[in-house]
């Protein structure tokens, strides 16, 4: 249940945090390039082999190995601070993009394309958990205080930033494929990559402090050591089937009509629907808990991704895309919440790239297997993959629910790691 706005602090007050601007503006020009990166690979390689299957390995490949080496990065981001990571990052990641759409364009086999596609998905750097750590810095809980209550505020406001990417980044990106050339949605990804991630790379008075010395001498234990957050990756790989499923579908099924150009309008609607719901989220003050939200958000999903593939008309795919549009964001936001109760303060942006990692690697399996099934039989069966991921993941989720509660006193333990904040979750 909700009640009204005025209960509690709003985006406002979470806006004028103080250096909040600072981290904001370049973070979301840094994180614009990350809905780019697999449209635009599905464009150009399906482009220059004629195979949607082939166009989404290459993709599976890239977050795939995303979904490897982002915890990687979170956790060297917590232990050495996330400038000393994003500075060679985002060089890397631009130098590999080059890498790739030099291969394609010029007929390369599919084994190296693949193998391009490595560095591509390792080097992405990892804005949204980065922004989302300083956001927990600034506003998490202190010795003597409970945490602010902006931080379900802050976890809503990250996922609109988030999805308002996703409206603009696959538009970009086809318009740029179709319209200038198909390597140009990969060529702007890598120079808005290298742009924005210097900037946000610069801002040093908001990253999170660094462990000391004394700290840093110690075994540092895993934020997947907390149960929590493997049921959580689980959800998240069922929410990541459905962005992959939904971006190679609907480019197949704008092929398959015949208006190619529609797909990025079909896919806007659907993020923009994402958007438009957390920012209600954002705005609503919740008498329940995040992961009773969680679990009735995810069930929605589940219901409306499961009607996808019957529908072949292009209205009502934007309706009902629409609609899992709008299902997506509570789940997001309500499991971004939870980290914060059940994850250290020195394991938070580790924690929340195995998130992001966990949404890349159900979008690499589920653009792989849509791809091979929109090739064999047709876009419409691509939609299955939305409907069969996100129901395996509810499963999961409502199986192993009890283990997103904190221990008793909001004491949560990760093998030897504890931290104490009075956080309802239920």
């Amino acid at each position: 249940m909700a009640s009204t706005v005025s209960d509690r602090p709003g985006y406002g007050q979470l806006l004028r945090t103080p250096g909040a601007w600072t981290f904001l503006l370049p973070g979301f020009a840094a994180r614009q390039p990350f809905a780019m990166l697999t449209i635009g690979i599905v464009l150009l390689v399906q482009h220059t082999t004629g195979s949607y299957g082939s166009a989404g390995a290459v993709a599976a490949v890239s977050g795939v190995s995303m979904a490897l080496f982002a915890p990687q990065s979170g956790r060297l981001a917590d232990r050495f601070g996330q400038r000393a990571v994003l500075l060679p990052g985002v060089l890397v990641h631009a130098a590999s993009v080059g890498a790739l759409t030099a291969l394609a364009l010029a007929g390369a086999p599919l084994w190296a394309l693949a193998l391009a596609a490595v560095p591509t998905g390792a080097s992405i750097p990892q804005i949204g958990p980065m922004v989302r750590a300083r956001w927990a810095a600034r506003l998490g809980a202190a010795p003597g205080r409970p945490a602010s209550p902006l931080m379900t505020t802050a976890a809503a406001f990250e996922s609109v930033t988030d999805e308002f990417t996703f409206v603009v980044g696959p538009v970009l990106a086809t318009a740029l494929c179709t319209g200038v050339h198909p390597a140009a949605g990969l060529i702007a990804e890598a120079a808005l990559t290298l742009v924005g991630g210097l900037l946000f790379a610069a801002q040093r008075s908001t990253q999170p402090a660094v462990r000391n010395a004394a700290t840093a001498a110690e075994p540092h234990r895993s934020a997947l050591s907390v149960p929590g957050v493997r049921v959580l990756a689980i959800t998240f790989l069922g929410i990541g089937a459905v962005f992959g499923g939904m971006q190679v579908s609907l480019t197949a099924f704008s092929e398959e009509i015949g208006r190619p150009g529609v797909n990025g309008l079909l896919y806007g609607v659907f993020a923009a629907g994402n958007m438009l719901a957390g920012i209600a989220c954002g705005a609503i003050a919740w008498k329940s808990g995040p992961r009773r939200r969680l679990i009735v958000g995810y069930v929605a999903l589940t219901l409306t991704a499961s009607g996808l593939w019957a529908v072949h008309s292009v209205p009502l795919l934007a309706g009902l895309g629409l609609l899992v549009g709008l299902c997506i964001a509570p789940a997001l936001i309500s499991g971004y919440t939870l980290v914060e109760a059940l994850v250290p303060a020195s394991a938070r942006t580790e924690a929340f790239t195995w998130l992001t990692g966990a949404v890349a690697l159900g979008q690499a399996a589920a653009v792989t297997v849509a791809g091979q099934l929109a090739d064999a039989h047709g876009a419409s069966t691509g939609f299955v993959v939305p409907m069969a991921g996100t129901a395996l993941a509810l499963a999961t989720l409502l199986t192993l629910r009890s283990r997103l509660t904190p221990r008793p006193g909001g004491r949560t333990v990760a093998r030897g790691i504890g931290h104490r904040e009075p956080v309802t979750v239920d």
